[in-house]
């Protein structure tokens, strides 16, 4: 907290600097009202204490100038004529408490210390009316296939410990869904979630969001900004598109790294910070580093845990619970009274190749949910353009040709439940319901 002194008496005004830089805040003096705004429009201030009677302007005209300045600045007036009258009149135009001389130095201790708990307060709903939403359900995460499992056990491992940790995969594959998830189970989960995309911003714009600025930093900064750096104070901090940073950003995020330690643009005073930092990226950094575009010292720092995420195309037993939940969810939403999606619909989507991944479905399933005519998805319900199945001479369903695997292991098997369990890599109680479910029945023999 950056405290402003402002009083004539120079003998008052090195007591309170000095008390108050010993409780280790950072303390700024002024002599008079005119000096104290001065100062302000130079830099900001958390808190402002404000002696009452002052030689040209006194400190209920100084606190209404500064206030003009920066409207969420925090005020303390100190009078020696310590009148109810005066004490109202101060506390309408603002101030948060009043004080009289002399100075009781543990109250004034106590004052300054609920301030910066209701400043502490103040940014956290202003970051919650910013932030959009959370709505992440563990069920939005689909792990049927056996890749997606094992993304969800080293989820489930890692989410203790605060090692960085960075998620690799193409775009769309739901890496920040990953990094909610394992917020969620780690102890940082009932503190803030900080995202940004280091690809949506220019680098001015997003050196001022990581580390925030005073006012008057740079031509526009009209008043102080919280970064994302302090935002995310016990919390976790996810940088999404981290392979974007530039060069001179990746330098002053490896300093953050090494003390989590970082200023505010325009300020000389350092801000810890203790914050989860997890990162991702669609981008090959290795590659980066070899072409000098990417900083080796940064990656290493960044990828203690790695995690994978293969794309849509490779793991298509993904695709048929996916839709389900999006259908659910959608259907939801818009009001509308879709039950399920027809096989042929479904076939399609096993065709399609998915470069958009998770995203691309998403989106795809919520428009045929809008503008589906009844209440079973259908095939022409879906804008997609796939290629017919030529190798299976017609355009079977993915169920269709699992039902002629499971039936030709079974013959190999000649009929042997376990075994065949046992090629086909599934329980045997998976293949008692495979085989009720697609109505399979051993043939009487001749």
């Amino acid at each position: 907290m950056h405290i402003l002194i402002v009083d004539d008496d120079e003998a008052q005004r090195s007591l309170l600097a000095g008390y108050l830089k010993k409780r280790d805040y950072t303390v700024t003096t002024a002599v008079s009202g005119h000096e104290a705004i001065e100062k302000n429009q130079d830099k900001g201030f958390d808190l402002a204490i404000l002696d009452l009677k002052m030689p040209e302007i006194d400190g209920i005209e100084t606190m209404t100038k500064m206030k003009e300045i920066d409207p969420e600045m925090y005020f303390i007036i100190l009078t020696g004529y310590g009148t109810v009258e005066t004490a109202v009149k101060a506390m309408k135009i603002g101030a948060y408490d009043y004080l009289s001389k002399p100075i009781n130095l543990d109250e004034l201790e106590l004052i300054i210390e609920r301030i910066h708990e209701e400043q502490h307060v103040h940014r956290e709903l202003e970051l919650l009316r910013e932030e959009v939403a959370e709505n992440l359900e563990t069920e939005s995460f689909v792990a049927q296939d056996k890749k997606m499992k094992e993304v969800l056990s080293l989820v489930s491992r890692i989410a203790k410990s605060d090692s960085t940790v960075l998620i690799n995969g193409e775009s769309g594959t739901g890496k920040e869904v990953v990094a909610r998830l394992i917020h969620k189970a780690s102890r940082r989960k009932n503190c803030r979630f900080i995202p940004i995309s280091c690809a949506a911003l220019p680098e001015t714009l997003l050196e001022s969001e990581l580390f925030g600025y005073e006012r008057g930093a740079f031509s526009g900064a009209e008043k102080r900004k919280i970064g994302k750096f302090e935002l995310a104070h016990k919390g976790t901090l996810f940088l999404d598109e981290i392979g974007d940073l530039s060069l001179s950003i990746q330098v002053k995020l490896l300093r953050v790294l090494q003390e989590f330690t970082f200023e505010r643009l325009g300020s000389n005073t350092p801000i810890k910070s203790d914050f989860r930092l997890i990162s991702a990226t669609n981008q090959d950094l290795k590659k980066k580093i070899s072409n000098n575009t990417f900083r080796e010292d940064l990656y290493y720092r960044l990828n203690v845990i790695s995690i994978n995420l293969p794309p849509l195309r490779e793991i298509k037993r993904n695709i048929k619970p996916l839709v389900e939940f999006f259908i659910g969810k959608f259907a939801c939403r818009c009001n509308r009274r879709i039950s399920t999606i027809s096989k042929g619909a479904l076939d399609k989507l096993f065709r399609y190749d998915w470069p958009g991944n998770v995203r691309e479905l998403e989106n795809v399933i919520e428009r045929a949910v809008v503008l589906c005519r009844g209440s079973i998805i259908e095939a022409e319900d879906l804008p997609l353009s796939v290629e017919p199945d030529e190798s299976a001479g017609s355009v079977e369903s993915m169920q269709q040709i699992e039902k002629i695997h499971i039936r030709k292991v079974l013959d190999k098997t000649d009929w042997n439940l376990s075994e065949t369990a046992k090629r086909l890599g599934i329980h045997r109680n998976t293949l008692r319901l495979k085989m009720k479910e697609y109505g399979i029945v051993q043939r009487a023999k001749s």
